[in-house]
């Protein structure tokens, strides 16, 4: 459990808040390359941990995420016209271009004033990077800005890698730890039986595995990026099935599924205020296209990947209890809900707008969780007496992976990651040889 300051402390990510500060050390994921894919096109309203903000692409293709209030006289920017590599106010006219400086006032006339307040008068603006199919923002100081972290799904081709957003009701950490929470895949996504069977068909041995061992062992290791933890289920006679799952700070996890051949996963939340974030999931393969196959399942909600609307907006929601159908509940569905991604925004959610981290009764299975907490609140602290978070200088860190393997029961966690992914992810996982950012 926490301590209410320490959940708040956990939670809280608006301007000024110690969280709020640790996030904007880190380049964040905000939008999907594909809202602002046209230059000159209208400006996108953007919340970002507390802040209102305006996203757009200018004419020569910059990507621009400004504050919303023109500096003249405080007219909202919404309203006004993106042209000619900039945001002009409807009101006046001024102009800001996506550094978020006065680039023209034709309500003055030419002149020394004229020139001196286009010189000394701007909005606040943050750079953005397309990279990996996403804009990356950075919110600290602009000639403090660290390299972008070398997160796998942006070295590969874009035919290589499916992204996706939605909204999640809740707060962002809550959303996290559910996602680093592995033991929850045996009750949470647990199938009682398939269409037409009466019993369980499992997909695969692995799904048996979850279903059947519900209290895994957990072993969680420090990396150079965060956390590396490992949830050992019993598999056939003789042998451990690992499920391996990485957190990357501050707000980035890969999920443990995948085995040799198979699409990896990952998933990073983008506090939009204390009570919402978006979540964008990502699938890719280190070595291949997306399959058609593959593309149709993401496409069609039927993996980790939600149904969502033109807004991002899962079709299974707050407002429609996620469908819940309590005969599918009774009959063929733990949960009574369909859908991976929209199983675990239903039980998150539950724990309200924000989890009231102060009346838990935590087990050795939220190992992971706790880690978590130690490591994001311990670099919160530190960063508010004035130490940086090491991570923020170790992008090659953030290209690591994550899945599944099979082992004998005694084999040590760490020699299972090393057999499994050839170099020992808790130490130093390094960017994989020959590999540059695919824009």
């Amino acid at each position: 459990m926490l301590s209410r300051e320490d959940n708040d402390l956990l939670t809280l990510t608006g301007p000024g808040t110690p969280m709020g500060d640790l996030f904007r050390r880190f380049w964040q994921p905000i939008a999907l390359a594909e809202e602002v894919a046209d230059v000159d096109e209208p400006p996108k309203r953007m919340t970002l941990m507390g802040e209102d903000l305006l996203l757009f692409r200018q004419s020569d293709g910059k990507v621009g995420l400004v504050e919303p209030r023109c500096a003249h006289r405080g007219a909202d920017l919404y309203f006004g016209r993106n042209e000619a590599c900039g945001l002009r106010c409807v009101y006046h006219g001024w102009k800001f271009d996506a550094n978020g400086s006065c680039v023209d006032i034709p309500n003055m006339k030419p002149g020394r004033a004229r020139d001196n307040i286009m010189k000394t008068t701007r909005i606040r603006s943050y750079p953005c990077r397309e990279y990996g199919g996403q804009i990356w923002a950075w919110f600290g100081e602009p000639d403090a800005a660290p390299e972008l972290p070398l997160v796998e799904w942006a070295l590969v081709p874009p035919e290589n890698r499916y992204i996706s957003k939605k909204l999640q009701e809740c707060n962002w950490a809550q959303a996290l730890e559910g996602a680093i929470d592995t033991a929850h895949f045996s009750y949470v996504h647990k199938v009682l039986s398939r269409e037409g069977t009466g019993k369980p068909v499992y997909l695969d041995k692995r799904q048996e595995w979850i279903h059947e061992d519900g209290a895994p062992d957990f072993i969680v290791e420090d990396t150079p990026a965060g956390l590396i933890m490992g949830g050992a289920r019993r598999a056939d006679p003789g042998e451990t099935y690992w499920r391996i799952s990485q957190f990357m700070m501050p707000n980035h996890s890969l999920a443990p599924g995948t085995f040799p051949g198979e699409p990896y996963a990952a998933q990073s939340w983008m506090p939009i205020d204390d009570e919402n974030c978006w979540i964008f999931t990502v699938t890719w393969c280190d070595d291949r296209p997306i399959s058609r196959d593959e593309l149709d399942r993401y496409e069609g909600g039927r993996s980790v990947h939600a149904m969502v609307d033109e807004n991002y907006f899962p079709h299974r929601n707050r407002g429609n209890e996620y469908l819940l159908d309590r005969e599918a509940q009774k009959t063929r569905l733990f949960m009574g809900i369909t859908g991976l991604s929209e199983q675990d925004a239903a039980i998150q959610d539950s724990q309200g707008r924000i989890a009231k981290r102060d009346r838990e009764t935590l087990t050795p299975s939220d190992e992971g969780v706790v880690r978590f907490r130690k490591l994001i609140l311990k670099r919160a602290k530190e960063l508010q007496q004035g130490i940086e978070p090491v991570e923020v200088s170790r992008p090659e860190a953030y290209a690591c992976h994550s899945g599944g393997a099979v082992a004998p029961e005694a084999q040590p966690f760490l020699d299972v990651v090393k057999e499994r992914f050839g170099h020992d992810l808790a130490v130093a996982p390094g960017l994989l040889p020959g590999r540059e950012a695919a824009e």
